[in-house]
């Protein structure tokens, strides 16, 4: 009988099991099909897939190993990375166990049950003594899903679920970026350091050699002191850029969530100058819909128009079944004998009739949540556009920049040499050495910073576009 029951059931559930949530449509993307274009953008040449960021692991994109090794410490060790994957499991759980209600729960019960009735309530005038024996299978309050109320909150715990996916994945792609921008940041850094150790050490000597001139009464009192100002400005050069150096490498730590071995630091920034490869956005912008944060925009507004079909089920009836099947008896031993079975089958059917309008408000707010998840989407998808634009838009000029630095480098240290040998004839006076020198000093740092800029551009293309899978 039970297994009858249990089979009229279940081919209720699976026959009139239906959504009644909207058909899902991708919205369209709020932003040109190509790329900006114009004096700061750079032609696009046609590139291979292998060249798009977005097809492009870390592993490949970065060619230093030291740098390799910090990535993956970090991947396995930053806490935050840890708390998104923590997430992932946390939506999987929640995921089975929405799942878990489009199935019956059967509970295997025995029990036994014993009664004393006294004297004056017995037909025998004596004090007796009743015992019960059962042991049973049943579920309780399966509800059959004929409106796929329960079928949408699955949906929606699925979207969930596949959102935080993608959330670990945005998570990872900033975690590299942020690795490689500290370690090139420490690079540049710690050559800035070094060249502003060179710079003092060049002026010590000449401060020194200009007092020997002074104590001579060859120089002026003026050149002497002019020397001192850049000895000092050169110490005071050395003590921020030192105590930049130790907080980039306690950032590094930080990322990578263990101690850096000093193995795995950078020395200078022109020793990593080629440390990051090359990329292309690729021809179309339709490449943005596969950043790992628009796909989680999209799973929760999937998992929004999911909602609509359970609030849309609270319209209609609901019903339950219960139902047990076992044995009975007044003795143990009696309990599988012929005539013990026992069972029970009890359907119950609710329909909403007044509720005070709350069905149709929260009909209206699952409506209005997915207009809101609408708008996080296009709002998602305008944002990354504008991210690789910018990017896009250095990009362009980058390298223009790097080259006019350079050659302004070339110019002022001639210059500088051409003023000290000048001064040395006793043609210019040492402020103009000063002068050439401070330029000079101050052309090698700029160009230090459009290295790192250059750098740092091609790691923040990487990211915007979605690299590092």
């Amino acid at each position: 009988m039970f297994k009858k029951l249990y089979l009229f059931a279940t081919m209720i559930t699976l026959a009139g099991c239906t959504s009644l949530a909207p058909d899902y449509h991708r919205p369209e993307a709020p932003i040109p099909a190509a790329w900006p274009s114009g004096p700061s953008y750079k032609e696009q040449a046609v590139t291979t897939p292998d060249a798009v960021a977005a097809h492009m692991p870390w592993q490949e994109f970065t060619s230093r190993e030291p740098l390799q090794k910090l990535i993956a410490m970090a991947l396995e060790n930053n806490r935050d990375l840890r708390v998104a994957i923590l997430n992932i499991r946390r939506s999987r759980a929640l995921y089975r166990i929405q799942r878990a209600d489009l199935l019956p729960k059967i509970d295997g019960t025995a029990g036994s049950l014993a009664e004393g009735q006294p004297q004056d309530l017995t037909t025998t005038g004596q004090h007796e003594t009743a015992h019960q024996y059962s042991v049973g299978l049943g579920f309780s309050a399966y509800e059959l899903d004929l409106f796929g109320r329960i079928q949408s909150l699955r949906d929606q715990a699925l979207e969930e679920y596949l959102a935080t996916e993608q959330a670990q994945r945005s998570a990872q792609i900033s975690l590299v970026s942020e690795v490689i921008t500290s370690y090139l940041n420490l690079a540049a850094d710690r050559e800035r350091l070094q060249l502003a150790q060179e710079t003092l050490a060049s002026q010590q000597a000449s401060y020194l050699l200009i007092k020997s001139r002074f104590d001579a009464g060859v120089s002026s009192a003026l050149d002497l002191f002019q020397a001192q100002t850049s000895v000092d400005a050169a110490r005071v050069d050395i003590a921020r850029y030192t105590s930049l150096v130790a907080q980039d490498m306690n950032s590094l730590a930080l990322l990578v969530g263990a101690p850096v071995a000093p193995e795995l630091l950078p020395d200078s920034l022109t020793a990593n100058i080629a440390c990051v490869k090359e990329i292309a956005p690729g021809l179309s912008s339709e490449a943005l819909l596969e950043r790992p944060d628009i796909l989680q925009a999209e799973s929760l507004l999937k998992g929004a128009h999911a909602n609509i079909g359970a609030a849309r089920a609270a319209f209609f009836p609901r019903i339950t079944l219960t139902s047990s099947i076992g044995t009975g008896s007044t003795e143990l031993s009696g309990l599988f004998s012929g005539g013990s079975l026992a069972w029970q089958f009890a359907p119950q059917i609710s329909l909403p009739i007044f509720n005070a309008g709350s069905n149709r408000a929260n009909l209206e707010v699952a409506k209005v949540d997915r207009d809101i998840a609408v708008n996080h989407y296009e709002k998602a998808i305008q944002t990354a556009f504008r991210e690789v634009a910018d990017a896009l838009a250095q990009r362009g000029t980058i390298d223009e920049q790097v080259a006019a630095q350079q050659s302004l480098t070339d110019a002022t240290a001639e210059s500088y040499r051409l003023s000290r040998a000048r001064y040395e004839k006793g043609v210019d006076s040492y402020l103009v050495v000063l002068d050439s020198q401070r330029s000079l000093y101050n052309a090698q740092q700029n160009l230090i910073t459009a290295r790192l800029s250059r750098l740092t551009n091609l790691v923040v293309l990487y990211k915007v576009l979605g690299g590092g899978a």
